[in-house]
């Protein structure tokens, strides 16, 4: 894998091998993208090439920012990379920290960076299979309900924003 992104190493932000940080677990940085149409979310399904949390529905796109990467650049680039979206310039939503067991002894302990971007109409959507098995929009209050019904089809970290943390990243949009 040798991608290089920032973590605590005792004290000290480093950076450290992507996997090693996952399997030794250690706190890192990352970031996470939702666009939104109204109150309608983009979600994505994992690929199944992915290495944790394959085949799981997680928010629009989420990554760890390059070492010398800003969050706000790390965002745009994935939305990019990701799902072939150009043209958003999302809009920093919230920090938050969580730590969650990602399964294949893999630990996510993320300090990260929320980002709301809208869509553009006709905004143009062309996933990457190699991150991306499909999308879909959904109304927040309906995946919020779905994710609580089914947990098991969601990315630890969806499930998390979701339980604990919608209306403080969505509480603008959730309030019109």
């Amino acid at each position: 894998m040798s991608e290089l992104i920032p973590a605590w190493v005792g004290d000290r932000l480093a950076p450290v091998d992507k996997l090693e940080v996952h399997l030794k677990g250690l706190r890192h940085k990352a970031v996470s993208v939702f666009v939104m149409d109204g109150e309608n979310v983009l979600i994505q399904r994992r690929s199944e090439e992915k290495y944790h949390s394959p085949g799981l529905w997680a928010n629009t796109c989420c990554t760890h920012p390059g070492w010398t990467e800003r969050p706000e650049e790390c965002a745009v680039r994935r939305l990019r990379e990701e799902l072939g979206i150009t043209g958003l310039y999302p809009a920093h939503a919230d920090r938050l920290e969580y730590r969650a067991d990602v399964g294949g002894g893999m630990i996510e302990h993320e300090v990260v960076d929320i980002y709301l971007a809208y869509a553009k109409p006709h905004m143009r959507i062309t996933p990457d299979p190699r991150e991306v098995a499909e999308v879909r929009w959904i109304g927040l209050y309906d995946l919020a309900a779905e994710a609580g019904r089914h947990p098991e089809r969601f990315s630890k970290w969806l499930n998390i924003y979701l339980s604990s943390h919608l209306d403080r990243i969505f509480g603008s949009i959730l309030r019109g």
